[in-house]
């Protein structure tokens, strides 16, 4: 079993290597000296969100929303909180899906807000539709314990 654990951070994009008996709470990245966790979700785009996605040992959250979407800004407050409740074990991110079509295409969004869980660089869970902080902190909780 590996002693250290992979985790991107969300300033720089920089791959961090934390021992895995650290508690990663007050980690700083190695490169920009910035907290590697700030409880906030990062927006990502295509090539940041392939960095977290194959660069994190984690699991990630990915919330696919655009900003003329209703339920989208009304699940944004809800999300906020969730990356609160959820990191340091898992990463959150949001992909605005209008800014990253071709992304969206390949990951087969066909309605949004979709949230994406991904493990190992591979989707493990989706759920289409506004969830509120308590529906999103328990479906990801109930899809990484499969």
């Amino acid at each position: 079993m590996s002693t250290t654990r992979q985790i991107v951070c969300g300033h720089c994009g920089r791959i961090n290597r934390l021992p895995v008996e650290r508690a990663p709470e007050g980690a700083r990245c190695g490169a920009c000296h910035q907290p590697i966790f700030t409880g906030h979700p990062i927006e990502v785009n295509e090539a940041t969100f392939g960095r977290h996605v194959a660069g994190s040992d984690i699991p990630v959250l990915v919330d696919v929303w655009a900003p003329w979407c209703g339920p989208c800004r009304a699940m944004a407050p809800m999300f906020e909180r969730a990356a609160q409740a959820l990191e340091p074990g898992v990463r959150l991110l949001k992909l605005n899906s209008d800014s990253a079509p071709a992304l969206s295409s390949r990951l087969n969004i066909s309605g949004i807000p979709t949230l994406l869980l991904m493990r190992g660089g591979r989707e493990i869970a989706r759920h289409s539709g506004a969830m509120d902080t308590r529906g999103i902190v328990a479906w990801t909780e109930a899809n990484l314990t499969r």
